[in-house]
């Protein structure tokens, strides 16, 4: 980092802090003529603009962002844990994808979760290292930039390393998610020492520092991915998840993590899944992540109404249907496609989207409804074991970013630690928060998603690309688990079928039907002119546990007259940042 970024970033953090709380405004929209970038923080969204003003294209510019992440959100992503990476590349004009999925240690098996044949309480089996995945962010960010980018993990990774050394003031979202978590927290030593002040969240307004994290960067940066995964770096993660840094009195169940485990990690390059809706193409992750599909799935559902010329409660319930509907099938078909042979192109067709189709009622919604038989509509005609669906917890807190850059590269990324804090366990010495992600896998089988040596469990995360005409339209993710899917589906159908501007697509009332009787809604929903509507067809909303705000989406637009429009949240999770680069740059 130049001199003159490292003094723009030292005043920026000195005006943050002396600075009355509503003296910087956020900029959840931003709209101008080159590269673009969403997240939802701030400082993460200005290390891409450094990046991308440096002249680094927008895979450069993406993995900055990550890494500044990973020190201001280490509650719901960093080094600890992986990800999913779609990128456009303009000048190939084709889209690729960059699986970085944890994978179970060598070590396990399908039982991993059980005790005496039943499953163990779900929250018991994050906060462990049991629950640790091999991570496979930093392997992601070495073959995106690698095989994509234009600058090193010295360059890319500077901004990030400038953050946690210099610190950053804790905003209230901060300070709230630390404190929902202190009872996790107050287990592991290093965890404690980081985030608490005698077992207590830090105040909002405290500037934290995260030196350890620094220092886990500069490693990266000067010996490049296999700092991470060889030597002491690597030692210092198996000694954390195998014999957890553990305060006085308190037992977790420990992992089997190897120093082979973290050598052998790989990243995979994956073709994306493709789909097509009202002109549009569609692109996706593809498993292990189901986010791809399960939207695809629903958009195809979708496409046989003129949505456009429907009443708005109609839309909105021909939406939810849609979704309970991929959801049956995603939870009965998909999972790693190295261990399952999942029916991905039944699933697809468009034949199976009207069979599927044909089960809604326009005037009332269904309960719980079984999986379709995708393999129907397989190009082979396989019949191989039909699975049960199985409805699995799963966490809620990742988070996503977009950028784009004035060569006309887009890259829309979801990375994660699983839950709000992952396994709680920081690595002592090197400041970062371990995944907890081996809890997305099926405690108990049998079904797709169980347990195996060197599986990815299945994820929810859809990272979207959207193209019209052969390029860009506007890409789409959000953080959410299981309701990703929803997100992603409800903010299409709100921007290319309601006709919403994609702010007001992101900042409309978020549902989330995902085959359940109850549909999950956000603070201040119920009883609502919109709520009452959708009453009236049978929609019924979960009230137990309480409303949160669903998903913190981030969105490029690439408007018809050569501008692009960035977008983040406008009032869910603190409000986002949308940074777009001005000319000259």
């Amino acid at each position: 980092m130049t001199t003159s970024c490292k003094a723009l970033a030292g005043a920026l953090i000195l005006s943050i802090v002396l600075a009355p709380p509503l003296a910087l405004a956020k900029t959840p929209v931003a709209t101008g003529t080159g590269g673009a970038v969403a997240t939802i923080s701030e400082k993460a969204s200005e290390s891409a603009l450094a990046i991308l003003n440096k002249g680094g294209n927008a895979i450069d510019a993406a993995v900055a962002a990550a890494a500044t992440l990973g020190v201001t959100d280490p509650f719901s992503c960093g080094i600890g844990g992986g990800g999913f990476m779609v990128i456009y590349l303009a000048k190939d004009k084709r889209v690729i994808t960059i699986d970085h999925r944890e994978t179970a240690p060598s070590s396990f098996s399908p039982a991993v979760f059980q005790e005496n044949g039943k499953a163990i309480d779900f929250d018991t089996a994050v906060a462990s290292g049991a629950a640790v995945g091999v991570p496979g962010t930093v392997r992601g960010w070495h073959e995106a930039l690698q095989r994509y980018g234009t600058m090193s993990f010295k360059q890319v990774l500077a901004p990030a390393i400038d953050v946690a050394t210099r610190g950053f003031p804790v905003s209230e979202t901060f300070h709230k998610l630390t404190a929902e978590n202190e009872r996790k927290f107050q287990l592991f030593t290093s965890t404690s020492q980081l985030y608490l002040r005698n077992g207590k969240a830090v105040p909002t307004g405290t500037v934290l520092k995260n030196p350890d994290m620094a220092k886990a960067y500069r490693e990266i940066a000067a010996r490049g991915y296999k700092a991470f995964y060889e030597g002491p770096m690597a030692q210092a993660m198996v000694d954390a998840v195998n014999r957890p840094p553990l305060a006085k009195g308190a037992q977790v169940r420990p992992g089997t993590m190897s120093l082979a485990d973290l050598a052998n990690y790989e990243a995979r390059i994956r073709q994306p899944i493709r789909s097509t809706y009202r002109g549009y193409d569609v692109y996706g992750m593809p498993l292990p992540s189901s986010g791809g599909i399960a939207v695809a799935e629903a958009l195809n559902i979708l496409e046989g109404y003129d949505l456009k010329n429907l009443p708005r409660p109609n839309v909105e319930h021909l939406y939810l249907e849609a979704s309970r509907l991929a959801f049956a099938d995603r939870n009965a078909y998909l999972a790693d496609p190295e261990y399952v042979d999942a029916p991905v192109d039944g699933i697809l067709s468009k034949q199976f989207a009207a069979q599927r189709r044909s089960l809604i009622r326009p005037d009332k919604a269904a309960g719980v409804v079984p999986a379709g038989d995708a393999f129907l509509y397989e190009n082979d005609q396989s019949f191989p074991l039909r699975p049960q669906q199985k409805l699995i917890q799963e966490g809620t807190h990742t988070t996503h970013l977009t950028v784009s850059d004035k060569e006309g590269n887009v890259v829309s990324y979801t990375f994660t630690i699983e839950s709000w804090g992952g396994s709680g366990i920081v690595v002592p010495g090197y400041g970062f928060l371990l995944n907890n992600e081996m809890t997305d896998f099926d405690f108990t089988g049998p079904a797709p998603n169980i347990p195996e040596a060197g599986k990815r469990p299945r994820s929810s995360m859809a990272p979207t690309i959207v193209m019209k005409d052969g390029k860009p339209a506007f890409s789409i993710g959000s953080p959410g688990g299981a309701t990703i899917i929803t997100t992603v589906l409800q903010t299409i159908v709100n921007h290319i079928d309601l006709g919403m501007s994609m702010d007001k697509a992101i900042d409309a009332p978020r549902l989330s039907q995902r085959n359940a009787r109850e549909t999950s809604v956000e603070p201040g929903f119920i009883g609502t002119q919109q709520a009452k509507g959708l009453e009236n067809f049978g929609h019924k909303w979960e009230t137990s546990p309480a409303p949160e705000e669903i998903g913190a989406a981030n969105a490029i637009v690439f408007n018809p007259d050569g501008t692009v429009t960035a977008v983040s949240e406008g009032h869910r999770h603190g409000i986002g940042t949308a940074l777009v680069q001005k000319r000259g740059h």
